[in-house]
């Protein structure tokens, strides 16, 4: 058993999420800088806050991975190489990449990277390769299937190779091999490889017969738009399987999304660890993931699937567009002030208005994701069951800042 080296990786598309992340009980986690990695479209971090990222990183005892996996233009090589050399100098533990020269860059630096699924290792010689190259992690094609990555993991313990096996465990599939799609860039002229999908096979669809100009439309079952991978069923294989590092795909997600996953796969490794060699191990594994699924299902996902793990996936496309979340937020107003001797956040209602039994979410960007449940509250220094826009609420809350923003959690209808 493997479970002491087993690596919990979330995302962090800003601040909050990486806050988020920390606080959830990651053991390390994955960002992006500015125009090299594949989640353009999240808020990615610049090289002049790579020293504090690595600080707060430290703070909780995690490791900082920097993601550079887009493919790299002749044009853009002096500022890629910048970038890896301020992540070296920041003290970052890897940086994640698929293109040679950005493997060719962290080398000269003397920087360790891992090598991104974008790079689609899928066999034992192409693990030994980038091995030889000095990759201390790489992660694995999501196409693969458990024994393939049985028989992977066999042949580097086998052949004493120092590298690590790290995959997918929870979040978003593509359609492509590994990621590696072209229909957005044919479609909307942003690329895919370059961080920029729009994601088009997410879409509705007319299909037309031009001889008869007979039209079909294509929704009920999005036929290009893949279920959620969730693994917290089998994770206790998957560790068996010799995987290093678990990775939570997610950094265009909402903080409320790297919160909940990061801390549900904590919660099941931690029991794989603590539980794994006592005879009534499954029956109290398949229960404890029977509620923790149920908690997945509350925050952004397409339905859920096990991905390529036990063979090619059936009813594996979503039925619906966007999300199936059980919850959505709503926002309702900001955090003015918090005493922390009381353990009291005092809040300025700005929407909607707030009642007895709301769940909040309040976000920050130094506070991460404090979850509360509205059971008992004051309203304009008055005990109340309500409160509308303009009071201001007072109730006990793990600490807070002001400006962080607070949002209710209600369940889809």
């Amino acid at each position: 058993m493997q479970e002491k080296s087993v690596e919990l990786i979330a995302p962090a598309g800003d601040l909050t999420s990486l806050q988020t992340a920390l606080n959830a009980g990651a053991d390390a986690v994955y960002f992006g800088a500015e125009g090299y990695n594949m989640r353009a479209g999240s808020s990615n971090f610049t090289i002049t806050e790579f020293p504090a990222l690595k600080a707060l990183c430290t703070e909780f005892n995690a490791k900082g991975y920097l993601a550079l996996n887009t493919i790299i233009y002749d044009g853009e090589l002096k500022k890629m190489k910048q970038t890896v050399a301020a992540a070296k100098s920041a003290g970052f533990d890897a940086v994640i990449c698929s293109d040679m020269a950005v493997i060719e860059a962290c080398r000269k630096a003397g920087m360790p990277f891992h090598v991104s699924t974008q790079a689609s290792v899928s066999n034992y010689s192409s693990v030994r390769f980038y091995a030889s190259l000095g990759a201390k992690m790489i992660v694995l094609a999501r196409e693969l299937t458990l024994e393939q990555v049985r028989h992977i993991t066999a042949k580097i313990k086998a052949d004493g190779l120092d590298v690590r096996i790290e995959c997918f465990v929870h979040g978003a599939m593509c359609v492509a091999v590994s990621g590696r799609c072209f229909m957005s860039q044919e479609v909307f002229g942003r690329s895919a490889n370059r961080g920029q999908c729009v994601q088009p096979c997410r879409r509705q669809y007319l299909i037309t017969d031009p001889e008869e100009n007979e039209e079909l439309e294509i929704g009920t079952d999005y036929v290009m738009s893949p279920k959620d991978l969730c693994t917290i069923e089998f994770l206790d294989v998957l560790i068996d399987a010799g995987i290093s590092g678990f990775k939570i795909e997610g950094r265009s997600r909402s903080p409320e999304y790297v919160q909940t996953v990061t801390a549900t796969y904590r919660t099941a490794i931690n029991f794989c660890k603590e539980h794994r060699s006592e005879p009534e191990f499954r029956t109290q594994y398949n229960n404890l993931t029977h509620r923790l699924k149920k908690e997945l299902a509350l925050v952004y996902n397409r339905g859920f699937s096990e991905g390529f793990y036990f063979g090619k996936p059936f009813e594996a496309w979503t039925r619906e567009y966007g999300s199936m979340a059980e919850e959505k937020k709503i926002f309702i107003g900001d955090v003015k002030k918090y005493y922390p001797k009381a353990e009291v956040a005092e809040i300025l209602i700005c929407a909607r208005g707030l009642k007895s039994g709301d769940k909040l979410s309040i976000l920050g960007a130094k506070t991460g994701t404090v979850t509360v449940m509205a059971e008992t509250f004051f309203a304009n220094d008055m005990p109340a069951t309500s409160a509308e826009k303009g009071d201001n609420v007072t109730i006990k809350c793990t600490k807070v800042r002001k400006n962080d923003k607070v949002y209710v959690l209600e369940k889809r209808v």
